[in-house]
Order: C-alpha cells, then structure tokens, then sequence
C-alpha cells in the first residue's frame, strides 16, 4: 500500500481540496465584486490599471479579516501587488511593536549571540 492510497490521506486530500475550492469560491466573489465596484487605480499609489495587467490589483481587506466581506465592500480597497505587500508588513511590524506578535503566534527571542566570541579572536590573533 503506498502512502497516497492510506485512507487517512484520502480524506485529509479531500479536506483540502474542499477548502482550496471553498477558498477560491469566496476570493473570486469578492474580488469581482470589488473590481466592479471601485475604479482600477491602486488606493496607495494610484497605479492605474487595464485588463492587460490587472493581474497585479487585488483586493486588501482593511481590518485584515479575509472573512469579513460586506456587501457594500466597506472592508475593502484595491492595491497593487507592492502596495498590498508593505501593507502587510507594516501590520506584523505594529504587531511586534506592540509585543502581540503576529496573530496566533508567540515570537521567539533570539538566544544565539553570533558575535559574542569575535572580540576574544581578534585579542589572539592580535596578541
């Protein structure tokens, strides 16, 4: 029996599909939605946008809740591929300022001082 053919693992695939079907069910509604609603442009740095490359806009949820789709999309605004990525990384960079980390998560503190011999060395090697 091979390990794709286990029971478990039908099932676990199963689950996965659904939700990646499910996933992609809610994605398309809202982001079709959204394009109908609000012009092409990106809200940060009104980067204008055409069929050819619309690709590159996608929907940022404003309270970073991606279940949290109002018909009226009040929860959304469109932002290009960078704008959407500093976006996201100017939250987790708040989260950690304010010491709740990212969600769900605890952040480790670094306990490894890679430079903590170096001063040592260079006395031999000068000494």
């Amino acid at each position: 029996m091979t390990q794709d053919s286990k029971p478990g693992n039908e099932r676990l695939d199963a689950v996965v599909a659904a939700a990646q079907r499910n996933r992609a069910q809610r994605e398309a509604g809202y982001r079709e939605q959204a394009l109908r609603m609000y012009p092409w442009v990106c809200g940060r740095c009104s980067r204008e946008f055409t069929r050819a490359n619309l690709h590159e806009l996608t929907v940022h949820h404003r309270d970073h809740n991606h279940d949290n789709n109002p018909p009226d999309g009040s929860n959304w605004e469109l932002l290009c591929l960078y704008c959407h990525d500093n976006e996201h990384a100017r939250y987790l960079d708040q989260q950690t300022a304010d010491g709740s980390g990212s969600p769900g998560q605890d952040s480790p503190q670094a306990s490894h001082k890679a430079l903590a011999g170096l001063a040592d060395l260079l006395k031999q090697k000068d000494g």
